[in-house]
């Protein structure tokens, strides 16, 4: 396992969503209950669904394990989805929460 192919690029997309926010955005979004609530419902539903989408019995997407880190967690979801749903995720609020306080708008 290398992780080359699906490990790296989720790691590399957390840490660039994360310095976007820190460096150049600075929306506090990662200080909001909001933002937090947000992410739990998004949980809420990529476990069930990429857990039968990726389940090790009869998979519908199936992984190069030598491009994964192999770590599996929960019903064989490979933990980079996870990753990449988060810089997905937080980078679409991140954006939105910058143009909206951009704009001057109140919430």
């Amino acid at each position: 396992m290398t992780g080359l192919g699906y490990t790296v690029p989720a790691v590399v997309s957390v840490l660039a969503v994360c310095a976007l926010e820190f460096t150049v955005l600075r929306t506090g979004l990662f200080r909001k209950l909001a933002y937090w609530l947000s992410m739990v419902i998004v949980l809420g539903f990529q476990v069930p669904v990429d857990g039968w989408l990726t389940k090790l019995s009869a998979p519908v997407v199936i992984y190069d394990e030598r491009q994964t880190s192999g770590v599996r967690f929960p019903f064989d979801i490979p933990i980079e989805d996870f990753l990449f749903g988060f810089a997905l995720v937080t980078g679409v609020l991140l954006v939105w929460e910058y143009q909206r306080v951009r704009g001057g708008e109140d919430g």
